[in-house]
């Protein structure tokens, strides 16, 4: 038995961590996540702890910089372009591009690249509109979804909460995706931080922290390899 729950109606996916993304009008997952999301990071080389990963945390404008891959379809050997905060179009591996976040981090960097991806947690977050809609009554203003660097975005009544622990399918083909939903996503202070400008704006997380448990979105594992496509019908199947 199946219940359809929404509709895809975004997708996105970042190749480097902590820096913006590209939307994807179909996505592949397979067992480690989505093709290609979050495949390169920057990391502190000096910082010894399990966290080593140079994130908007430390330089804002991280999440200034667009990257996306040359050949979309092809992550795995396809390079990476960053588009930088003045405009420039450059190589992810470009010595200057590594300089300058450097300069704003005030410490060594090195960049590496990992197959699987460079996960806090789990490798798929999702939330619905429903759920997005909440946060925005909840805080009183608008807020652009970009803030919150989410996989698959889902046109839903119901709120991302509601799907804990439920199994999802995309599309109802042979070839399309399943996924396990798991936990909320615990928040940090990158959500506080303008997509467009860097500013920040601490009273975002407040917000989340005192009305939602600090929770926005939820975790997913890959159930089933396949396509997520933009438009894809979503349904909770057994």
């Amino acid at each position: 038995m199946s219940q359809i729950v929404g509709r895809i109606a975004a997708l996105n996916r970042f190749p480097v961590k902590s820096m913006a993304g590209e939307p994807l009008s179909v996505a592949e997952v397979d067992w480690q996540g989505i093709e290609g999301d979050r495949q390169y990071a920057f990391v502190r080389s000096a910082n010894g702890t399990r966290f080593p990963w140079m994130t908007a945390r430390e330089v804002p404008a991280m999440v200034l910089h667009r990257a996306r891959f040359a050949d979309p379809a092809k992550p795995r050997t396809s390079t990476v372009m960053v588009e930088t905060p003045d405009g420039a179009l450059v190589p992810l591996h470009d010595p200057l591009l590594k300089a300058n976040l450097e300069q704003a981090a005030g410490e060594p960097t090195a960049l590496i690249q990992v197959a699987r991806g460079v996960y806090d947690s789990m490798p798929i977050s999702i939330q619905t509109s429903a759920g997005h809609a909440a946060l925005e009554t909840a805080h009183g203003s608008r807020l652009d979804t970009r803030r919150f660097r989410i996989n698959v975005e889902i046109e839903s009544d119901l709120p991302a909460s509601e799907l804990q622990g439920l199994r999802l399918d995309f599309g109802g083909d042979e070839d399309g995706a399943r996924v396990q939903c798991a936990d909320p996503i615990a928040r940090c202070v990158i959500v506080t931080i303008d997509p467009d400008t860097g500013a920040r704006e601490p009273r975002v997380l407040r917000t989340i922290a005192q009305g939602f448990g600090n929770g926005y979105g939820v975790y997913a594992s890959p159930a089933r390899p396949g396509l997520i496509r933009l438009g894809d019908v979503v349904r909770v199947v057994d």
